[in-house]
């Protein structure tokens, strides 16, 4: 799916390149930087995903790391061999990296929980969020002359929504949000009791449910675009976040909302030109 929003005079690209509890990654492309957020697919798979889109590893100019679980991570030891490669994480999750893994890339960039930086004229924001991770962050990312400047925000593994993420994703034009898991799936599924309750808990996922509510709630006039991701493939399905955002979809009319389906082989883009 591509959609067009004329609404900044900076054009940029959004490349889904896999979103499920099997595997993240997403390319950024800015007018000056190439991003992928996580690596959570192989190396050799991540190289796959960015040629359907006409894009090249050795074009793209940094990894960001959201956590450590292999999830998000896993493809860096493919990655570890392009040496132009820059790794950003925070030194916990950078720590646990390379704790838990032979061969890792040595070109680290690390920053503090709560920092704010930039990176070839990307305006990074690198926030705290719960879950139970070393030290697991979300990110914003901002670009563009206009005010406001377009900010694509992550903002998946989360148990809850504490107050700190609602203020970052306050001024989010476009955003990658967690729709893990359906309640009654979890419920009916044969996973044991206590993984459930690591799901549920206060350090797991968020439900459909508790994306809703955030959403519904949220204080930003300046939405354009949600992507709804990291969909668990036993406990959740497109068509029950589909019908579970009924709601929101009214709330906000000029919201585009897209369902990630966790099953799909298939990058999904969204480009934005002036």
């Amino acid at each position: 799916m591509i959609g067009k929003l004329c609404l900044r005079a900076v054009n940029f690209r959004l490349h889904i390149l896999g979103s499920s509890s099997s595997g993240n990654c997403s390319l950024l492309v800015t007018p000056h930087a190439r991003i992928l957020v996580d690596a959570g697919l192989s190396g050799r798979r991540i190289e796959q995903a960015l040629a359907k889109i006409g894009e090249s590893i050795k074009d793209v100019d940094a990894v960001f790391i959201t956590h450590e679980h292999k999830d998000h991570c896993c493809g860096l030891v493919g990655l570890a061999r392009f040496e132009h490669l820059v790794f950003f994480a925070n030194r916990e999750t950078q720590q646990a990296i390379q704790a838990s893994r032979e061969k890792m890339p040595g070109n680290w960039k690390i920053f503090e929980t709560g920092s704010c930086f930039t990176f070839r004229g990307v305006t990074v924001s690198a926030f705290s969020i719960p879950h139970d991770a070393a030290d697991p962050v979300g990110y914003a990312f901002s670009f563009g002359a206009a005010v406001p400047a377009w900010t694509v925000a992550w903002v998946t593994d989360l148990g809850y929504v504490p107050q700190l993420v609602r203020e970052k994703l306050r001024h989010a034009t476009h955003l990658v949000l967690e729709a893990n898991y359906d309640c009654g799936m979890l419920d009916n599924s044969g996973r044991p009791p206590s993984l459930k309750q690591r799901i549920r808990g206060r350090h797991g996922h968020l439900s459909n449910d508790l994306a809703l509510e955030l959403l519904m709630t949220l204080e930003n006039n300046c939405l354009r675009h949600v992507f709804f991701g990291h969909l668990s493939r036993e406990c959740n399905s497109p068509e029950l976040v589909s019908d579970a955002m009924m709601a929101v979809r009214s709330l906000r009319p000029k919201c585009t909302f897209t369902v990630l389906d966790p099953q799909a082989d298939c990058p999904v883009s969204l480009e934005e030109s002036p």
